[in-house]
């Protein structure tokens, strides 16, 4: 294993810690999915709110296909 994949495994396991934790303690707002919505502005209601939605749309699309394809995109 080289220095990138453990750090990769750090991160990940980080994030599973971090994540369960925001599940388990309950309160409204501490999820990583909650986080997304609120710098997104998914629930808001202003003219930049579909400007925010679409570069969120755009970057998930960007790493669903650079993912799918191995990198090439």
């Amino acid at each position: 294993m080289d220095g990138y994949t453990i750090a990769w495994l750090v991160w990940l396991a980080a994030f599973g810690v971090i994540e369960g934790t925001a599940l388990l303690n309950k309160r409204e707002g501490d999820t990583l999915g909650a986080h997304v919505w609120k710098w997104a502005a998914i629930k808001g209601d202003s003219r930049l709110v579909w400007v925010r939605r679409g570069l969120l749309v755009a970057f998930l699309a960007w790493l669903s296909a650079h993912f799918l394809t191995g990198g090439r995109v």
